[in-house]
């Protein structure tokens, strides 16, 4: 199902969450918004006042596309300040080329694990306290980050958040081996090493009286190590806990942070969002990665968000976007055209017991608006209307 231009432009003017029959309809978003600050406090620098160019690009492609929920992937977690009060202020609520301001009452933003020194040789260069060695990638603790905005109040208590989940502690995990078939962490490490690369997070939004889980994660690119693969690997397994979390089958081996265990209860309705970090045909995602999602019964697949712009884009950049084997309608990230292409990374996967209106990726044609959204960020956001 490819959404069309005239639909988009027709949806984008109607009031979202509007309440008929006792259903309401919600347009749920992902976004990562690649902000690649380098250092702890540049965040924290650039939300003091309205005057960064790129979260002014980004502020005005959410006033344009105006979803109810928006998981933002590559926002700095700073404990030290308010970011989505911040944002909402200095960005949100001021037009942003010409658009309405919009304004999320709610937000979610919690510690991811990049940045924190694990005390291990995690990359396996012989030194600890480096980049590589902290829980997640990064350079400073927050980096790459996560921030929820929402016009829905977020029931914290019945949230969970699993960042310390042990990847070991996932059964049949894709363990990475050394080429003489030796395993790459020794045990002390890999039954410490953390899952999820971020973190992964089941935020239950409540609309009008009903919960929706919102399934939020960014896992690590499946790049940037060597022939054990251990960044593939593990964004093999950081998607495949949303399929075990979600599954009809009980996966009591799953704990959160505050030691619950088990996964989510059945017929809950949820949304998966996120920068996952992996293409159904093309990339360098293991064999099968996305499928783990796309492939579930309990997961709506059918609705693809898609758009005119990254049609475009591969034909007029070529490159290696011409050997790529997927539709590029459905790309989601403007890469490199000599090494990556542009690949279909971002995600919002409705469950099976939602009604899907529609979806897409808000990447226009060159030309039709005034701006120009490779500026903002090499990702796109990309959107589902849904019906609860």
């Amino acid at each position: 199902m490819r959404i069309t231009l005239l639909g988009f432009l027709l949806l984008t003017t109607m009031t979202a969450g509007s309440a008929a029959n006792d259903t309401q309809r919600l347009r749920i978003a992902t976004f990562n918004i690649a902000m690649g600050f380098e250092a702890a406090g540049e965040m924290s620098a650039a939300l003091q006042s309205a005057q960064h160019e790129r979260l002014r690009l980004v502020a005005a492609v959410l006033q344009r596309v105006r979803p109810d929920i928006v998981l933002l992937n590559e926002f700095d977690y700073d404990p030290s300040i308010d970011a989505a009060a911040r944002f909402n202020e200095h960005f949100l609520a001021t037009s942003q080329e010409g658009r309405d301001p919009i304004a999320y009452e709610h937000s979610y933003r919690a510690e991811v694990n990049t940045g924190i020194d694990s005390g291990l040789d995690l990359d396996g260069d012989g030194k600890t306290g480096g980049p590589g060695d902290a829980w997640g990638f990064g350079h400073f603790p927050g980096q790459y980050g996560m921030l929820v905005l929402t016009r829905h109040p977020i029931d914290r208590r019945k949230s969970r958040t699993f960042r310390h989940f042990r990847w070991s502690a996932m059964p049949g995990a894709a363990r990475p081996p050394n080429p003489d078939g030796s395993a790459f962490y020794p045990d002390a490490t890999w039954n410490r090493l953390r899952l999820s690369s971020k973190s992964h997070w089941d935020l239950v939004v409540r609309v009008g009286g009903k919960d929706l889980h919102l399934l939020a994660s960014h896992p690590t690119p499946p790049v940037f190590d060597g022939p054990e693969d251990r960044n593939g690997r593990r964004n093999f397994d950081e998607i495949r806990f949303w399929r075990e979390y979600t599954s009809p089958d009980p996966a009591p081996w799953i704990e959160d942070d505050e030691g619950r265990h088990g996964g989510l209860s059945p017929n809950a309705p949820f949304v998966i969002a996120g920068d996952l970090n992996a293409d159904p045909d093309d990339g360098d995602s293991r064999p099968g990665a996305i499928q783990q999602l796309l492939d579930a019964a309990w997961i709506q697949t059918a609705c693809v968000p898609s758009s005119v712009g990254a049609l475009d884009a591969a034909r007029e950049q070529g490159g290696v976007n011409e050997k790529h084997s997927g539709d590029p309608a459905h790309d989601t990230a403007d890469f490199n055209d000599r090494y990556t292409g542009n690949l279909r990374l971002d995600y919002v996967l409705p469950s099976a017991n939602l009604e899907v209106i529609d979806c897409g990726v808000f990447w226009p044609a060159p030309g039709l608006i005034d701006s120009d959204p490779s500026k903002a960020s090499d990702h796109r956001l990309v959107w589902v209307d849904i019906a609860l």
